[in-house]
């Protein structure tokens, strides 16, 4: 008989809510002039995070950032490893040249996301600088990537799992870990 995995929340609603906007501050506070910000939100539910660091940004600072979408499919370096997906479009706002892009992620594992993302966006331009802003950091890096931005340190073990629900596209908030049991 297989063991169901157990589910704890590690952010309710109320705390996605709060840590969204203390990210979004954050990222006002170290970013300087925000005519020069640009938020690209990697799929899939770091483009909805970035849509929603936007608009707490707009709710501040009555600043409209412009907000995009990086898919980093072909940018991967497991691609033998992952299941087969359809690529989403990738859409930059605007030139990154000379910009200061902040990349959102809902999880941070690996690095390998992000290395991918770093690849995919300098195509688009050359930024003046890369920031990383995540909602969960959980730890075990392969590669020496390191967010600016945290919502939620969570240290795990390799074989659970982090899981982010966004009202768009989920219908709700939270953020769960999922223990797989042992045997």
């Amino acid at each position: 008989m297989a063991l169901s995995p157990e589910v704890i929340e590690i952010l309710s609603p109320e705390e996605v809510r709060r840590t969204v906007n203390r990210l979004a501050s954050e990222i006002v506070e170290r970013s300087g002039n925000l005519e020069n910000l640009v938020l690209l939100g990697i799929y899939t539910r770091g483009v909805p995070l970035a849509q929603t660091l936007a608009q707490q940004i707009r709710n501040l600072e009555g600043v409209d950032v412009p907000t995009g979408a990086v898919d980093i499919t072909f940018y991967r370096d497991d691609l033998d490893q992952i299941s087969l997906r359809t690529p989403a479009r990738t859409e930059i706002p605007v030139d990154l040249t000379d910009r200061i892009v902040v990349l959102v992620d809902d999880v941070i594992y690996r690095g390998r996301t992000i290395r991918a993302a770093l690849n995919a966006v300098t195509e688009y331009g050359r930024p003046r600088l890369i920031r990383l802003a995540v909602l969960v950091d959980r730890g075990h890096r392969a590669l020496p990537i390191h967010p600016d931005f945290v919502g939620r340190q969570l240290r795990t073990a390799q074989e659970e799992q982090v899981k982010v629900y966004l009202q768009d596209p989920d219908g709700r908030d939270s953020v769960v870990l999922i223990a797989r049991p042992r045997p």
